[in-house]
């Protein structure tokens, strides 16, 4: 039976701004507002504002929480300074990637773990089954939390303006508490744009005062609600991967690219981790010889790729298409793709993208396609 889709708190204002709504994880989500091209040009050259109440939030509290943490995922969790986030992913125990994760160490004892909207109920299910025999508490706050992120070059000055946190002071992958237009707020230096830019996780009941304010704050400096659309050029255009596209249970983080997320050193839970002998041998394997690696992918044509379609060489599928659309910021369409490692290197000729039996030419090259002016 379908369920019909879960509202974000600020839905009535998607909806008044006359927003492109779709289906999203189970979520009505707005995709555009007005041109897609339009809402990616303001987030690289001004701002964006936009609504990702749909990710999943996850607190882990309790004596052990870092211990939990350290033994359900991959990273060195219990080496998290107060304050600041990590990368990092929850694998099965055959090394294959449930979800890639954002932790946040909030106090002494205290974690929020965001998780993607579609993999929510599996990564809470999962760190509850992992959490038995340790002395943390999981628990569900995906109601608990609205998030807001406000994305671009403009949007520190946007934020100072409605807010007295110390936002120069607060680092990339940090979070502080702080007041943001009167509401209590996490604000974050993180994002999924490749812009400086901040992650607002506040009370559903304060999300359109929140949006308000912003919007207020960023009119003089052009900021503009921006929805999914843009997002997914913006994260491909960063290089940055999209779990069900770049990662899935078929491939552990070394084949992804991401084995540097993995750490092997960990202290506590005697160094264990859930997936660590499949992942040691993944890592071996990456070593030697990957068999297909992550790469970017440059359209010397005008064809768009899709998720699926074949790379070719000399007439012979050497990898697939997981990302692709055209770039608003380069002019050309893009790609990400797992190729054989032969065809990998960046400058390799001679690779094309079936597209409809045609093979059309694009240049591989170093992701990302795209980084920011520091």
């Amino acid at each position: 039976m379908s369920h019909a889709p879960r509202l974000t708190a600020l839905d009535a204002v998607h909806r008044a701004l006359g927003a492109t709504m779709t289906d999203f994880a189970g979520w009505d989500m707005p995709l555009r507002y007005g041109s897609e091209r339009d809402e990616h040009h303001a987030v690289r050259t001004r701002a964006g504002l936009f609504d990702l109440s749909h990710m999943g939030e996850i607190t882990v509290a309790g004596p052990a929480a870092a211990d939990l943490l350290d033994y359900a995922l991959v990273g060195d969790i219990g080496a998290l300074a107060m304050g600041r986030a990590r990368y990092t992913m929850i694998c099965r125990e055959d090394g294959g990637i449930l979800d890639d994760l954002i932790v946040y160490r909030l106090g002494e004892d205290e974690y929020l773990v965001v998780a993607n909207a579609s993999n929510a109920r599996t990564v809470l299910d999962t760190l509850s089954a992992r959490s038995e025999g340790f002395d943390a508490d999981v628990r569900d706050d995906r109601d608990a939390y609205a998030l807001l992120a406000v994305q671009g070059p403009e949007s520190p000055g946007i934020l100072k303006a409605v807010t007295d946190a110390d936002l120069d002071g607060l680092k990339y992958y940090a979070g502080l508490p702080g007041t943001v237009a009167g509401v209590p707020a996490l604000i974050a230096r993180t994002g999924y744009t490749g812009e400086d830019g901040f992650e607002l996780f506040v009370e559903p009941r304060y999300a359109e005062r929140l949006w308000q304010a912003l919007t207020e704050a960023g009119a003089g400096v052009g900021l503009v609600p921006c929805g999914l659309s843009c997002r997914d050029t913006l994260r491909l255009e960063a290089g940055m991967p999209l779990y069900g596209n770049e990662l899935s249970t078929a491939l552990t983080p070394f084949d992804a690219g991401l084995g540097r997320v993995v750490k092997f050193g960990k202290t506590s839970n005697g160094g264990d981790f859930v997936g660590r002998t499949a992942l040691e041998a993944a890592a071996e394997r990456a070593a030697s010889a990957p068999p297909r690696k992550l790469v970017g992918l440059i359209a010397e044509g005008r064809r768009v790729p899709r998720a699926g379609y074949p790379v070719v060489a000399d007439g012979v599928t050497v990898g697939e298409v997981t990302s692709g659309a055209p770039s608003p910021t380069l002019g050309r369409p893009l790609a990400m793709a797992y190729v054989d490692a032969e065809h990998a290197e960046p400058g390799t000729k001679g690779v094309g993208v079936d597209i409809r039996g045609t093979h059309e030419p694009y240049e591989v090259v170093a992701l990302p396609f795209y980084r920011r002016q520091k």
